[in-house]
């Protein structure tokens, strides 16, 4: 079994309340024994354990009654004096209830008349026989704790409800902001066969288009889709693309079959590839290419987009290249995987820039 699991099980706290109250059994014991034993050098310390595990036994099962009637008689503003009284009272009681009934045990066992009951009731009282009202007490106090925490517990479960949903939120604004951008594009290359008088493809695209958009829509639903689905997202997507740049555009995919299963947030590559195409494809006279690949690597997935455009300098990309594509991605991938996703960007000058996307493989 595992041992987080056997921790919170109810075994687990079984074992740990008679663990807890065994040890306060032999506290006691000891403590007794040792404050009779200056006077009853001859006391047997099984005597005094059976009396203190009588008592532990005993509150043992008097912490839930204790516990309630805390709820119903509470020590709060406006209650306490009606509280304090009440459990003060109580607690009183049960000690001086529970030393009588020992007074009379011992009688009895000794053989001995209750004609002298209560001055053996005196005369054997010490301060220690009070324990019982600060057993009490004490379970009061373990009560006011335990429904702090409790409060607490239930504070940090609402905190992170309401983290989660922000978060869900924040994904979907940064979704949303996606879809206009990548529809606008798209209408744009549309308007350029338009303009071109390339109607019979501009007709063809517009079916293409379509059947993106429903693609589009229809995973707009879901927060992740395995990358297979997300490759076939991207095919549509390059189709569109081609249109456009007709063989001055090539798109490679390299992925390894135990990739394409895994789970990834939806329209993760169509930005990047997107991005690739537009700064680094474009601004080509020459046909360029981008490279799509994925692998799992040491249980996380690793995927590539690799242009052969013009790339950038160290000193950083020209305005513009990171725009609502990659820094989105970014963002996204910063919420749902925090420090366990990485977004690098390479770029040399005349050698093509690539975007690595490192996430947890989920399949």
């Amino acid at each position: 079994m595992d041992i987080t699991r056997f921790l919170h099980s109810r075994t687990a706290k079984a074992l740990g309340l008679l663990g807890l109250w065994a040890a306060i059994g032999l506290i006691l014991s000891i403590e007794v024994y040792f404050n009779v034993w200056v006077t009853k050098p001859d006391i047997q310390f099984l005597e005094v354990v059976q009396a203190q595990y009588a008592r532990a036994l005993l509150w043992a099962f008097m912490v839930p009654t204790i516990l309630w009637l805390r709820t119903k008689v509470p020590l709060r503003v406006g209650y306490w004096v009606v509280g304090v009284t009440f459990h003060l009272t109580l607690s009183f009681g049960i000690m001086a209830g529970y030393y009588l009934v020992r007074v009379a045990f011992l009688l009895v066992t000794a053989g001995e008349s209750f004609a002298g009951f209560w001055f053996a009731a005196i005369d054997n009282f010490f301060g220690r026989n009070l324990i019982d009202m600060v057993f009490y007490w004490g379970v009061m106090v373990c009560g006011f704790f335990f429904e702090l925490y409790q409060k607490y517990k239930n504070e940090q479960v609402k905190a992170a409800q309401l983290e989660s949903r922000l978060i869900e939120t924040e994904l979907k604004v940064l979704r949303q902001q996606m879809h206009p951008h990548f529809l606008f594009n798209t209408m744009n290359t549309i308007a350029v066969l338009v303009r071109e008088q390339r109607n019979d493809e501009a007709v063809n695209l517009i079916a293409r288009f379509s059947t993106l958009l429903r693609m589009s829509l229809e995973g707009a639903r879901v927060h992740e889709v395995t990358l297979r689905q997300e490759l076939d997202f991207l095919a549509r997507y390059v189709e569109i693309q081609q249109a456009r740049f007709a063989d001055r555009l090539t798109v490679r995919t390299t992925v390894s079959p135990a990739a394409l299963e895994a789970r990834i947030p939806h329209l993760l590559l169509q930005p990047i590839v997107e991005n690739a195409i537009l700064h680094g494809i474009a601004p080509k006279k020459t046909p360029g290419t981008v490279d799509v690949s994925g692998e799992v690597h040491q249980g996380r997935l690793h995927l590539v987009v690799a242009d052969d455009g013009p790339g950038f300098s160290a000193t950083g990309p020209e305005p513009g290249r990171e725009g609502i594509g990659l820094a989105n991605t970014r963002e996204r991938l910063s919420k749902i995987y925090g420090a366990r996703s990485e977004l690098r960007l390479h770029s040399e000058p005349g050698k093509g820039t690539t975007v690595t996307i490192i996430l947890p493989c989920q399949a």
